[in-house]
């Protein structure tokens, strides 16, 4: 039975799955892999299941010509953390889980612009402060949402489903960025260059991690945002350039900011923590436990095939 190594403990039926076709050990922490953590779960097992923040970049793999590891099966549909072609060189298989993200990502998406758009968490904070004095005709206005005009930049599953969210459900006009032509959006959408979708209403980054998006949002494209827009980010953290993004909060270039993700996590720059304009999330994107239950499944279909010594059906690295 192959050694299985899964870095960060994951819902209970995905263990028992896992557990009825390898032999599991489960590190049962939610901090990422230590550098000799990651040189020793290439070393020591047959099988790795990591996750966001376990940094299989290209030293690792150089540290070990000969890995005993033979596949990366990635909880997330992200593997920007794992460099897939260092990977294949190392005779390393890389997979991850995608589709089963794409509707609740989308649904925290919708849930920043609006939590941003109309103060729900500085609302909420006020109230719990015991702060509020009472209802009244101009407390707390913040920007109206349905009708307005949505940039959405990235236009893969996930942006489709943040497309028709806003569309059908808020009424909103959708121009999108995308670095490839789509010939279908499936819906009302328009396809612009980056500087049309960064003066939208709202501006919403659906971009894939990795080495070609690392900072696609700094202070260039930022600039190209109006003062009255509202920037989310639902990607990965280092897409965006976290100190162009405070410096434009901070000179009022944009009129606020909603953040599942951030450059350092779990590190949260004080200057975004001490906005009110800014709503903050511990990187909520999947956290339901159907979703995560189905990214684990999908995880472990993809170990299974592998084993079988059939193709994992997500591989990224062929």
């Amino acid at each position: 039975m192959q050694r299985l190594l899964i870095t960060r403990r994951l819902p209970d039926t995905v263990l028992d799955a896992a557990r009825a076709r390898f032999d599991v050990t489960l590190r049962d922490r939610t901090d990422p892999l230590s550098p000799d953590d990651l040189r020793a779960a290439l070393r020591d097992f047959d099988a790795v299941l990591p996750t966001l923040g376990d940094r299989f970049q290209a030293e690792v793999f150089a540290d070990l010509p000969a890995p005993r590891a033979r596949i990366l099966a990635n909880f997330g549909v992200g593997y920007n953390h794992i460099d897939a072609e260092a990977a294949k060189a190392a005779g390393i298989a890389v997979s991850n889980t995608p589709g089963a993200v794409t509707d609740a990502t989308a649904d925290i998406a919708l849930g920043l612009i609006l939590m941003t758009a109309r103060r729900l968490g500085e609302g909420e904070r006020l109230l719990r402060a015991g702060a509020w004095e009472g209802w009244g005709p101009v407390q707390m206005l913040g920007t109206h949402v349905s009708g307005k005009r949505v940039g959405i930049i990235g236009f893969g599953r996930i942006g489709k489903a943040i497309a028709r969210r806003c569309h059908f459900g808020f009424g909103m006009e959708v121009v999108f960025q995308n670095r490839s032509r789509v010939e279908d959006p499936d819906l009302p959408a328009r396809q612009v260059e980056m500087a049309e979708a960064m003066a939208a209403d709202f501006v919403v980054v659906a971009v894939p991690g990795g080495k070609a998006t690392h900072h696609l949002i700094n202070g260039r494209t930022l600039e190209m945002m109006k003062k009255t827009g509202i920037f989310v980010n639902i990607s990965r953290g280092d897409v965006v350039d976290e100190t162009a993004l405070i410096d434009a909060l901070q000179q009022g270039r944009i009129a606020g900011a909603g953040l599942d993700v951030y450059e350092f996590e779990p590190k949260v720059p004080a200057a975004l923590i001490a906005m009110e304009n800014v709503t903050l999330l511990p990187h909520l994107g999947t956290a339901c436990l159907e979703v995560r239950e189905a990214m684990g499944m999908m995880a472990v279909a993809n170990l299974v095939a592998w084993a079988e010594g059939k193709e994992p059906p997500n591989l990224v690295n062929p």
